[in-house]
């Protein structure tokens, strides 16, 4: 598995991520697969994959970046403690993330 490899797979990844559903379903399983250990690094890959996608379909909002930016920044410098212990303590009281996009949700 060469350089090409990863590249080609890449492609492949941001080219799905365009799908609404797909980028939901992308990132909602970086977050339940990183209840047992979070990896910050993962969740902020797999952000960057979606956020990559949008840029390249021309659907990134200014306000979306920022958002994102800050984001990342915080993912950065607490490695995401507060989203990880909102999701602990969703699952204590019985509840689990789920991300729908909001067109596919009204």
């Amino acid at each position: 598995m060469g350089q090409s490899t990863s590249r080609s797979y890449r492609e492949y990844l941001i080219s799905s991520l365009k799908e609404s559903l797909e980028a939901a379903a992308y990132m909602e399983t970086f977050l339940e697969w990183e209840e047992e250990s979070p990896e910050p690094e993962l969740l902020r890959s797999a952000l960057k994959a979606v956020i990559d996608a949008r840029i390249l379909d021309d659907n990134l909002s200014s306000a979306a970046k920022q958002h994102y930016e800050k984001l990342d920044k915080m993912l950065a410098e607490t490695g995401g403690a507060e989203i990880y212990t909102l999701i602990e303590f969703l699952d204590v009281l019985g509840y689990r993330m789920a991300l729908v996009p909001k067109d596919e949700g009204d």
